[in-house]
């Protein structure tokens, strides 16, 4: 059975989430910068050549959203493939701010 854990790191001024496989560590990664007090900018997701088509891009995206729900944060989109989900899911409208 394939497990899939995603990880959250933070300092006062950049975080980041990753991906861990089956207790192994994929490098796939999306990364934010604090802007303000309750806001950040996803600013980069990257899935390595070898994790590409599993769906980990949409899996780090959704983790953002509810983990922004859940610390009441607002994120800015600036990542091209983040603002693309964003673009392709109104019901996170809630989340992002342009």
């Amino acid at each position: 059975m394939t497990q899939v854990e995603i990880l959250r790191e933070q300092s006062a001024t950049r975080g980041r989430y990753t991906i861990r496989l089956n207790e192994q560590m994929t490098d796939a990664e999306l990364t934010w910068a604090t802007l303000a007090d309750g806001v950040i900018a996803a600013d980069h997701t990257s899935v390595p050549d070898a994790y590409r088509g599993r769906g980990f891009g949409m899996l780090l995206v959704e983790y953002l959203v509810a983990d922004a729900r859940a610390r009441g944060l607002h994120v800015v989109p600036l990542c091209p493939f983040v603002r693309s989900q964003y673009q392709r899911h109104p019901q996170w409208a809630d989340v992002f701010s342009e």
